[in-house]
């Protein structure tokens, strides 16, 4: 008794990736065309969130390197100063920024701020938890998270001094 896909109990579709039990796996929970801008934005904090608590992680790793010597130390520098190691900067720039001022937004919407009132729900059932405000703070943190990054960029690649 195994799963069978819609397409083959069903050649019209065309192949589809959707399981009998109507779920779509792993490929489904992937797709970024289904989502709106909430669940984009709910990844992308979760994301950030995870990069930047590795990147913490690395960051005491690598400023402990100060207690086996100056040597070690600069030894560890070096890896930062090349362009990969500013183009990974920048990430973490980006994804502060971001991660930041999304979580901002956050605890504005979970305090209520920005919300509107609730309204009757009559069909169809449009999602009223992401109205214009909410919209704007996800675009906004996107906005300053790129400009963050365009600052960060020119400051490292020698830009601005």
């Amino acid at each position: 008794m195994g799963i069978k896909s819609n397409s083959e109990n069903n050649p019209s579709t065309g192949g589809d990736i959707k399981l009998k039990s109507g779920r779509e796996g792993l490929m489904g929970w992937l797709n970024p065309t289904r989502y709106g801008w909430e669940r984009v934005s709910y990844w992308l904090q979760r994301l950030t969130g995870v990069g930047l608590l590795i990147y913490f992680i690395g960051h005491i790793y690598e400023t402990s390197s100060l207690v086996n010597g100056i040597n070690a130390w600069n030894s560890m520098l070096e890896l930062t100063q090349t362009t990969g190691g500013h183009i990974f900067l920048l990430l973490v720039i980006g994804a502060s920024t971001f991660h930041t001022v999304n979580g901002l937004r956050l605890i504005f919407t979970e305090s209520g701020i920005g919300i509107g009132r609730p309204g009757r729900p009559d069909y169809p059932y449009d999602a009223t938890s992401l109205n214009y405000k909410q919209k704007s703070g996800i675009w906004v943190a996107m906005l300053l998270a790129a400009i963050a990054m365009l600052y960060g960029g020119m400051v490292m690649f020698g830009d601005v001094s």
